[in-house]
């Protein structure tokens, strides 16, 4: 037809939170295709909070559809991409004009949302019939989960194992400390310098032998160690050669994978140095939303916006009222921090910011 002009196509692979808060932003400025192995987003901190209340997950696991209403949801693994389109393992191709990677720590592998929701029942359950409880894991993950469990299950024994000499190795030896002493305070007890051979337990075993030769006697565990970064599957791609040595996508300021004019990475992929966390994937997701609006509409001459960094911050949520924060120049721990992040761990903030209730 004379005078139409197509609309340039976005493909964004993963629906975590970079790549969700992108496809919500850019929807209607762009044919959007959101490419996914799960049919729904999950915020990924609210799922420790949903093992020990079912009912929370009912509002941090959402159905792409729900906030993504005017573009395309291909739920499908994405196994490589050429310098056309992503092809999926079903061997489709979905072509593009501006690519993007966001594939993040993948936390699920569950995929449709009523199995997601079944699972959080099965944990529940698991740490209901549990006298006793393993945790193996001292970084952010386990952490969160000993305080859920030690604050809703007080009479839980509870054993956290951690290979480090400290708890919560990413953020300053203050907020650790002051995250120990509130574990002990809830009866947590805590083995450090110490790790369990994950490959050799299963979930009948009873009895667990440390690397120190420490026996730890627990009705189940969970494993809270971290998880792979989401690069795999571009090891044999064309952007094999802008991977670093951890995995990690190499970007400019302007989230360009490799200077590339059209590909770009956001989130725990990319290899920015700075905490990878929650609120920094919106931060890199809501920027790379500006200059793709700019871009897509073929703005002349335009001056894409430029990230910077984000100072460090991270929140550590303990329980349902406390938490520690830890500020660039600054370490709080307690109720007043507990009261800004724990009770609902910002989860309502972050439906608001896809325009949900």
């Amino acid at each position: 037809m004379e005078g139409f002009e197509r609309k340039r196509t976005v493909v964004i692979v993963g629906g975590g939170i970079a790549g969700a808060q992108l496809a919500n932003s850019i929807e209607q400025i762009a044919d959007v295709i959101l490419i996914d192995p799960k049919e729904y987003f999950e915020i990924p901190w609210a799922n420790l909070r949903s093992r020990v209340e079912p009912a929370f997950a009912e509002r941090s696991v959402i159905n792409h559809k729900e906030y993504f209403k005017y573009g395309k949801v291909i739920v499908s693994n994405a196994v490589d991409v050429t310098e056309q389109a992503v092809v999926t393992a079903e061997g489709r191709r979905v072509p593009y004009d501006y690519l993007v990677i966001a594939t993040g720590h993948p936390y699920s592998t569950i995929r449709r949302r009523r199995d997601r929701l079944e699972k959080f029942q099965e944990d529940n359950q698991k740490i209901i019939c549990s006298s006793s409880i393993m945790i193996v894991g001292g970084g952010k993950t386990g952490v969160e989960l000993a305080g859920e469990i030690a604050v809703d299950f007080p009479d839980k024994k509870l054993t956290l194992v951690h290979r480090g000499p400290r708890l919560l190795p990413f953020i300053g030896h203050k907020a650790s400390a002051k995250a120990l002493e509130w574990l002990k305070s809830k009866n947590v007890k805590v083995l450090l310098e110490q790790s369990i051979d994950v490959e050799s337990i299963s979930e009948s075993d009873r009895e667990f032998q440390t690397s120190a030769g420490e026996i730890v006697r627990a009705d189940s565990y969970f494993l809270c160690v971290g998880k792979p970064i989401g690069s795999a599957w571009l090891r044999d791609s064309i952007l094999k050669e802008y991977l670093d040595r951890n995995g990690r996508l190499m970007v400019d300021e302007n989230f360009r994978v490799g200077g590339l004019s059209n590909i770009f990475a956001i989130g725990d992929i990319t290899d920015i140095p700075e905490l990878k966390q929650g609120l920094t994937a919106q931060r890199h997701a809501m920027i790379l939303a500006k200059n793709l609006k700019m871009l897509v509409k073929g703005v002349i001459g335009c001056k894409l916006v430029r990230y910077k960094p984000s100072q460090p911050q991270a929140w550590i949520s303990l329980g349902r009222r406390d938490a520690v924060v830890q500020f660039s120049f600054l370490t709080v721990s307690g109720f007043v921090p507990g009261m800004f992040r724990s009770r609902d761990l910002f989860i309502g903030k972050m439906r608001r910011s896809l325009g949900l209730e």
